[in-house]
């Protein structure tokens, strides 16, 4: 069944891709640097309490983060007609009863699902099912189901194996599908594990046929670092012993990369910085910037977006938990985009709905309004320091943005 037909009421944000049911369940052994090999071991019974369970992936992320910060969001996920999937579409509904009404329901499938094993003081493990989502193709987001809305947004491709077989051919459908129907389009991505499928894939090659259907592209550093510099990936990871590598990305690093995207057609590049903050390049072309679709800059904005390179450092919070950071963060960019904000103005909206996103422990209860979002910047929220090396940059003391002093 699929409910994403003309009977859907229009919304002004479409959010598509990844779902998922996480299963968390409450464990207590495990002491400080003991390995997880010698909690479960096999034959042993080990007591755990109760689990929790609660919606992952890209769509109910940055899809209830622009609900809940004001925006009408259509989610479009893809389920099973199974108990994980009741559970997933019940989850929805307590956000908001409308919120699954553009879901996807696919018979006779199984929903995705990750089980979080979490011991204290012991590396978490996930077990990650992706069902369902492994055949989300472009027939499950009807042209009818776009009617309205001004953005689509689709989320983790790598994760979807419809999406990144066949040199990405069914992700480039998708989104060409959004493109011509006027809407402004945005990706984001995660990364695979190197073991798999969707880790061995060409993902740059996906990326040449797919971004020139995309506005604004919103990957992770090490998600893009990965899939463009595989050869420098791997130095990083060897040298510093960990595949955990924001720590090392710089200016020119940085700057590299997103000269790379742009040319590959997006016309906006943000990438994810975890703690050290959100870096975005745009093109320089006016003409490429007035084609980005209904959420393109005004004229009288238009300006603030041609040829910036900026970075905005994290506010400075009490972090409760990092789960749905990076999705808030997207949330809180397309958010700025929607109300036509200044560049610098959509930037800070995006560090700034992350920073509320990690107050709470779980993904999205903590983003509020819009109001409030924007309050608690006007009110002189302190940044944190960006910890990254930023030669040649320099600190805007009026919004505390960084950027190169080419030019000033």
């Amino acid at each position: 069944m699929n409910k994403s037909d003309s009977s859907v009421s229009a919304a002004e944000v479409v959010v598509a891709g990844h779902i998922c049911l996480d299963v968390i369940p409450a464990m207590h052994g495990g002491k400080p640097g003991q390995a997880i090999g010698e909690l479960l071991v096999p034959g042993k019974l080990v007591d755990i309490g109760a689990a929790q369970l609660s919606t992952g992936g890209a769509v109910p992320n940055t899809g209830i983060a622009l609900h809940r910060l004001g925006f009408p969001v259509k989610l479009m996920g893809k389920v099973g007609d199974d108990l994980f999937g009741e559970a997933i579409l019940s989850i929805l509904k307590g956000y908001g009863e409308g919120l699954t009404d553009g879901m996807i329901v696919g018979a006779g499938e199984s929903s995705s699902y990750t089980i979080v094993i979490n011991p204290p003081g012991v590396d978490r493990i996930f077990l990650h099912c992706t069902g369902a989502n492994d055949t989300f193709s472009a027939d499950d987001v009807p042209q009818a189901a776009l009617a309205g809305a001004r953005l689509f947004h689709f989320g983790y491709p790598p994760l979807m194996r419809r999406m990144y077989e066949d040199g990405g051919a069914e992700l480039e459908r998708t989104l060409s599908a959004a493109k011509s129907c006027g809407l402004t389009v945005s990706l984001d991505l995660a990364r695979p594990d190197p073991e798999s499928l969707a880790g061995q894939t060409d993902w740059q090659a996906i990326l040449k046929r797919s971004l020139p259907h995309v506005d604004v592209f919103l990957p992770s550093f090490e998600e893009i670092l990965y899939m463009l510099r595989p050869s420098r990936y791997r130095e990083f990871s060897e040298r510093h012993g960990t595949t955990e590598l924001l720590a090392y990305a710089d200016g020119p690093l940085l700057s590299s990369l997103a000269e790379e995207l742009l040319g590959m057609g997006a016309a906006v590049v943000a990438l994810k910085l975890g703690e050290h903050g959100l870096y975005v390049r745009t093109t320089s072309s006016p003409e490429r910037l007035r084609e980005m679709g209904l959420c393109a800059p005004a004229a009288g904005k238009l300006e603030s977006w041609q040829g910036k390179e900026m970075l905005a450092p994290c506010y400075r919070v009490e972090v409760a938990g990092t789960t749905g950071a990076g999705d808030c963060t997207i949330a809180g960019f397309l958010a700025g985009m929607l109300k036509g904000l200044s560049a610098e103005e959509t930037l800070l909206a995006a560090v700034g709905t992350g920073a509320f996103n990690v107050e709470r422990a779980d993904a999205v209860s903590g983003v509020p309004g819009w109001d409030g979002l924007q309050s608690r910047i006007a009110a002189g929220w302190p940044q944190r320091e960006t910890g990254l090396s930023l030669p040649g940059w320099s600190r805007e003391s009026a919004d505390g943005i960084w950027s190169p002093d080419v030019g000033k």
